[in-house]
């Protein structure tokens, strides 16, 4: 396993990178569902909390299945 000291700084750069688009996809569909009463969400909110946690694919999910247009 490569530790991050092993890492160059472009390594480094890009996973920092991930992780802030990844953290902000996140707290922005949290917010979003929070926000939203539970008749404009397909699904329980709860389900959508859960989803929305897994890496890029949750928070993409929620935008494109999880909200009722």
């Amino acid at each position: 396993m490569t530790s991050w000291k092993d890492l160059s700084p472009a390594q480094r750069g890009v996973l920092l990178g991930a992780a802030s688009v990844q953290l902000s996809l996140a707290a922005a569909a949290w917010s979003d569902l929070a926000c939203r009463p539970a008749t404009e969400v397909n699904g329980s909110k709860a389900k959508w909390a859960a989803i929305i946690a897994i890496n890029f694919i949750g928070p993409i999910a929620y935008f494109a299945r999880g909200r009722k247009r």
